[in-house]
């Protein structure tokens, strides 16, 4: 005999579990939205720079990509040579009837490049930053690494009847960047050194090595530094501390775009133009308001259906 509460039971269960989902998709999609419009905002309010005259702080520039003296990265899945690679590796596994591609391995490069503008030049790292790349390509094989250094072959994969579908992105030397994102410089005498600290620390490490502390300040040759002595052993390193001021004073800066310090700041980097990125994000907020409209509709009738 069949049990109806239990199938009523199974029933209600699933369709709670399917208006929680409809639910928190709804106010994903409504968060999308939102930040997807405010990111096409920034696009749009913020003023071009120039690396040489940036303020430190959020800022917006535009120039090429360069290696800075590196060797090209090589893309895992194409061996394509780049500065910046993503990619994704989908398998198309069987569930009963349906078939479905589920992503099974995916990565980026996160080693620094150069963004330069004719009047200085900027070190992009590129970890956690919202990159939007025009350089684009997907493709379809057997096995999970199309070049073949992982797992299966070519034929086991087809004698399995395995399909992959592959997806790269990537930055090339001299492409055009858009880059949203915290500027930070260093060196060049712009950070406050403090001169006592450094000399303690100097002191500490002449401390490691007493006897050669002792061969270079133990004038009496008592095998111990007295007050005296102590006070030149200070004196040397309050000098050296000086040394180390000047020196980091007369270096060259080094300008640094990263991701911003405070929460809801954007760091977006994109070889699209300026308005075809601010457009793109907007498209994005656009569907995300679709989308959003047609879950939390379902959502709705879901929950009143539940109620009743």
């Amino acid at each position: 005999m069949i049990d109806l509460y239990g199938v009523f039971l199974v029933s209600r269960g699933a369709h709670a579990v399917f208006t929680g989902i409809s639910s928190v998709l709804t106010l994903w999609l409504l968060y999308r939205m939102f930040t997807r419009l405010r990111r096409a905002r920034w696009v749009e309010d913020t003023p071009t720079s120039k690396i040489r005259s940036a303020a430190q702080g959020l800022v917006e520039l535009v120039g090429q990509v360069e290696a800075g003296g590196h060797a090209p990265l090589l893309s895992p899945l194409s061996g394509r040579s780049c500065l910046w690679y993503r990619f994704t590796v989908e398998e198309l596994q069987h569930r009963g009837r349906n078939t479905e591609w589920r992503t099974v391995e995916r990565g980026s490069s996160d080693r620094p490049f150069l963004l330069g503008d004719g009047t200085g030049t900027c070190w992009v790292q590129p970890a956690a930053a919202e990159v939007h790349p025009r350089q684009r390509r997907r493709w379809e094989g057997n096995r999970r690494w199309p070049l073949g250094h992982k797992t299966q072959t070519g034929v086991l994969g087809a004698l399995l009847g395995r399909r992959y579908r592959y997806t790269e992105e990537w930055l090339h030397e001299g492409d055009q960047l858009y880059a949203l994102g915290w500027f930070e410089s260093r060196g060049g005498g712009r950070e406050a050194m403090d001169a006592q600290s450094i000399a303690r620390q100097i002191i500490s490490r002449w401390k490691a090595d007493y006897p050669d502390l002792l061969a270079r300040f133990d004038r009496n040759g008592d095998g111990q530094l007295d007050q005296a002595e102590w006070e030149r052993v200070r004196a040397a390193a309050a000098r050296e501390a000086q040394q180390q001021i000047r020196s980091a004073g007369e270096a060259p800066a080094v300008h640094l775009l990263v991701k911003p310090p405070h929460k809801g700041l954007p760091f977006l980097l994109s070889d699209h133009h300026e308005e075809q990125l601010s457009q793109r994000l907007r498209r994005q907020s656009g569907w995300s308001l679709a989308g959003m409209l047609l879950a939390g509709g379902v959502a709705a009738w879901l929950w009143l259906a539940l109620l009743h």
